[in-house]
Order: C-alpha cells, then sequence, then structure tokens
C-alpha cells in the first residue's frame, strides 16, 4: 500500500486486505517452530547490520523533514537511527532469539477424582495492530516480539518516520523469507493518512488487540474510538521519593540518573519527593546539579526555599509528563505523604523509592499502585530490554491482561487443555 492519495474506499480496502492477510499468517504462525522464529530473528539481527547505511539514509530524510517541522528535541531523539540505536536492536533480537519460546508450555495442571487432567496452555493472542508515532526502533521491538510469540502483527508507524519504517519492514521481510515465514506475518501499513489508523481501531473480525505506543493525543483518541481491545498506557508520570532513611550518595546518583538519562522516555523521572528530613543535606547539591545540566526546577514552598532559583510548583506541574528538562520538587514529611501524592498525581507507570530502611522499602513496593515499583534504583529501567525481555511492545498500566513492559508472555493467553481416557460426565 504505497503512500500517496487515496479515497476512504480505497484505504478501507486496503486495510481490510492487510487484515484478512494478517488473519491468514496468524494461524501459520500458530504453528510455526521455534526453530524457524528465531533463525528468522537472527537473519534480522545480522540484516539490520549489514544495512546499516541504507537504514541511515532513509532515516536522514525523517529526520530533515522532522526538523524543518519544528520537531521537539525529544522526539527527534526518539527518531534517531544512530549507530547504537541499530546496535540495540540488533542485540535485542538475538536476545529474543535466545529466550525460551512460551508457546505450546503448559502449567502443571491438576488431576480431578474422576482421572481427567486439566492443565493451561500457553497460545498466541492472534493478530495484533501496533500504533505508534516517533520511534522506528518499535519495527524492529514489535516485530521481533509479535514473530517469536506466534502472532501476526500489522504495524502503522507514525508520518515523520515513515521512510525509516518501510526501511526496517524490508529487513524484517528479509528474516521472515530465511526462516521460510509467511511474509504476511509482519505488515508495515504503506500510508500516513490517519484514516487508516480509524479502519485498524475497527477492524475486530481481523485484529485481536491494538497496542498504542504515542503521545497523549493519540491514546485518547484510540481510547475514545477503539473497537478493537486496547493494551496502553496514557502518560509517564514518574516519582523518586527519597526516604529519610536515604544514603546521600545513593539518593544524588540515583535521582540525577532518573531524570537525565533521557528526558523524552516515559520512565523519565517528572516529580522528585524527598522527606524533610534529608532534604538539608541533599536537596541543595542536588538541584546545583540539576541546574549545571539545564534541568529546570519547580518547587514547593518548603523547596524554593532551601533552592531559591527553583520556580514556584503548581498542581499542573504535579500532574505533568514534561518529556523535557523540567523537574517537580516536593518536600514531604514522611513515607504515607510521599504514598498519597503518587497515588494523587501519579499514572501508574513507575515509581522509585530510595531507602537503606528495609520496612519501608516494603511498604513503598507494596501500597504504590504501580505497573512497576523500584527500590534504590532510577525510573529509567522501565524497559522491556533492561527487564531482560529482550525488547518490549510497550509498557501498560492496564490491570487487566498485561502489565508493565510488556515482553513475550503479555502477548499471549492461556487456553485450558484437558485429557482422559473416555470419562463421561454423570
Amino acid at each position: 500500500m504505497p503512500d500517496t492519495l487515496m479515497s476512504s474506499s480505497d484505504i478501507d480496502n486496503a486495510m481490510l486486505l492487510l487484515g484478512e492477510n494478517a488473519r491468514r499468517a496468524s494461524r501459520a504462525m500458530m504453528r510455526a517452530s521455534g526453530a524457524a522464529k528465531n533463525q528468522a530473528l537472527l537473519a534480522m539481527a545480522d540484516a539490520l547490520l549489514e544495512n546499516r547505511a541504507s537504514l541511515q539514509a532513509a532515516n536522514a530524510k525523517d529526520l530533515e523533514a522532522a526538523r524543518a517541522n519544528g520537531l521537539e528535541p525529544a522526539l527527534l531523539d526518539r527518531l534517531t537511527l544512530s549507530d547504537n540505536a541499530i546496535d540495540k536492536m540488533a542485540e535485542g533480537l538475538r536476545q529474543i532469539a535466545n529466550l525460551p519460546d512460551p508457546i505450546g508450555s503448559t502449567t502443571a495442571g491438576t488431576v480431578r477424582p474422576n482421572g481427567m487432567r486439566v492443565a493451561q496452555m500457553r497460545v498466541p493472542l492472534g493478530v495484533i495492530g501496533i500504533i505508534y508515532e516517533s520511534r522506528p526502533n518499535v519495527t524492529i521491538d514489535a516485530a521481533a516480539l509479535c514473530l517469536k510469540s506466534g502472532n501476526a502483527t500489522i504495524l502503522r508507524g507514525g508520518s515523520e518516520a515513515f521512510h525509516s519504517n518501510v526501511a526496517l519492514g524490508q529487513i524484517v521481510q528479509t528474516g521472515l523469507q530465511a526462516a521460510n515465514l509467511p511474509p504476511e506475518a509482519v505488515q508495515v501499513v504503506g500510508t500516513t493518512d490517519r484514516a487508516a489508523v480509524g479502519k485498524l481501531i475497527t477492524m475486530t473480525e481481523h485484529i485481536d488487540v491494538i497496542v498504542p505506543r504515542g503521545g497523549k493525543g493519540l491514546i485518547a483518541r484510540l481510547a475514545r474510538e477503539a473497537r478493537v481491545p486496547l493494551i496502553k498506557h496514557l502518560d509517564g508520570n514518574c516519582h523518586v521519593y527519597i526516604d529519610a532513611a536515604a544514603d546521600p550518595q545513593k539518593a544524588h546518583t540515583i535521582a540525577f540518573n532518573a531524570k537525565t538519562y533521557r528526558y523524552g522516555i516515559c520512565g523519565a523521572m517528572e516529580t522528585l519527593l524527598i522527606d524533610a528530613g534529608a532534604a538539608i543535606s541533599i536537596l541543595p547539591r542536588l538541584a546545583t546539579a540539576f541546574t549545571a545540566h539545564g534541568v529546570e526546577l519547580r518547587g514547593c514552598p518548603r523547596t524554593c526555599e532551601i533552592v531559591p532559583a527553583a520556580k514556584p510548583a503548581t498542581d499542573e506541574d504535579w500532574a505533568t509528563e514534561y518529556l523535557a528538562p523540567i523537574l517537580a520538587v516536593r518536600i514531604v514529611d514522611s513515607l504515607d505523604q510521599a504514598i498519597e501524592h503518587i497515588a494523587r498525581w501519579g499514572s501508574g507507570h513507575t515509581d522509585a523509592i530510595v531507602t537503606e530502611d528495609l520496612s519501608a522499602a516494603h511498604r513503598f513496593q507494596r501500597e504504590v499502585d504501580s505497573s512497576s515499583v523500584y527500590v534504590n534504583l532510577p525510573t529509567c529501567f522501565a524497559d522491556g530490554f533492561e527487564y531482560g525481555l529482550g525488547a518490549e511492545i510497550g509498557i501498560s498500566t492496564n490491570r487487566l491482561h498485561a502489565r508493565g513492559p510488556v515482553g513475550l508472555e503479555g502477548l499471549t493467553t492461556l487456553k485450558w487443555v484437558l485429557s482422559g481416557e473416555g470419562q463421561t460426565r454423570g
């Protein structure tokens, strides 16, 4: 489906064809061997490195257009296929290939009084639609995870990464061909028309689940309009809480890394909470480091007393995912107050405590209702690659099915499998 002007009926027909092909391919992928899937992944990794120059040439077209359109620095960072980004994608593919194949595994099961054996078997979800913005690496990550988990997928990247996504889609096809798997197992939508998204999210007969990765505008639109179930998160308003029992140097290192590792990721710290008992000794030095790094601080009244350079924070600051060198800072009087702040303002994504108090650490992990909760780690570890998942298809703040970084198991479901010797129900 080339990126040309198309009528609404043409787009509908083209998307339906993608859906029909994906459904057919999903049946082949369900029975694909682990060896074939791994062969495809390894061939994709080799092709990425062999075609580095052509990939970066395609990416340069997207970057040139993005700069001309005034794309923000954080989004430009996400868009760039640097040498390191390509190397990391290849490494992720190899890591996924080395992971156990989840498909066909069964639970231990039970034996009923009549001798009937009852267990559950892990199976693919079927056809997964991925809608994403800015990050061309998602094309590889999503294709790899869907492939390894036995699913077919339809990928619809953002218009700002169109050339990059098409080039990466060709890499995926190289891998599928090498393993003699159906080319329709991974299809890249070949138009930037928004109507294609509208059709994709309503094709319940062909698509089993939609995974959106993008900004609030995209997620909000899909939440309103989608008829296909979504695995999603709206934003990543992540917190680091420095407890009264925190080690000062550890707190400094963790908080600084949580914010400055990369501003544009959903795991970046957006609010720093610090216990009043630790604020005087820790906050001034930390504020100096942030300011020297170009991070604007917005603080509560007590923060502004300790750090005069901080701007007064508003409720909007506590609620904001900046994705930028801006940090909200609040001094709290207790662990309870920190947990209450996160419950009110957090997005359920990733939150962390820095403490040497084991009891406080246990309470924080038990009572903070987020998809990932850390002790003595920066929130920027919120990434499937860092969790050992090989890659992630997204981070879910849903409470049903999948939560947190969604890797292979998050793209599968369980069916009941029963065995007997001819028992009948009386």
